[in-house]
């Protein structure tokens, strides 16, 4: 009966000792696709950004996509009632860094990247100003992200970057 436990024990290990060693595979056809909130700010930016996107694998360790999110929040001051709406839009592109520092780990993905985005920023004011393009442009934003995947098709993405929130805290969904 001893040499049972010992050879299901071994088995299990040999089972979580592969899949751990293991590296998450970017290639052409893996599919994301993430949603969640940005948070936090500069110059008195406030509320919660709503966003999503997608990445597509077109090479080994490469992604393509683009990520759109919703920002609006109401300041005031003195009296006067503002409101200013974030609108974004951006097609971006990330390096999968996990095979290049050899990362043994099949459920964490790191990356980094940069992208072509237009923010649209409206202004209005109950003192009787709208702005409708008020700090609306093309830049070019980057970012810098982890995704954790709890199983084979759901997980967690966490970003850093220059879209409409400089954290980004999200879920995603691995489709291929």
């Amino acid at each position: 009966m001893k040499k049972l436990h010992y050879v299901f024990l071994l088995m299990i290990l040999s089972l979580v000792s592969t899949r751990s060693f293991a590296q998450m595979p970017i290639d052409k056809g893996t599919t994301f696709v993430n949603a969640g909130i940005g948070v936090g700010g500069s110059a008195g930016v406030g509320g919660i950004a709503l966003g999503a996107g997608a990445d597509f694998g077109v090479a080994p360790n490469i992604t393509v996509g683009g990520q759109a999110a919703y920002r609006s929040f109401n300041y005031g001051y003195l009296g006067i009632n503002d409101k200013i709406n974030y609108l974004y839009f951006a097609a971006r592109g990330s390096y999968h860094f996990n095979e290049l520092l050899k990362l043994n780990m099949n459920q964490l993905d790191l990356y980094a990247g940069l992208g072509l985005g237009y923010e649209s920023v409206s202004y209005s004011s109950s003192y009787g100003s709208n702005f409708n393009t008020f700090a609306s442009g093309v830049y070019v934003p980057v970012h810098i992200g982890a995704r954790y995947m709890f199983s084979d098709k759901i997980g967690g993405v966490a970003e850093l970057g220059s879209g409409v929130a400089p954290l980004f805290l999200g879920v995603t969904f691995k489709l291929k």
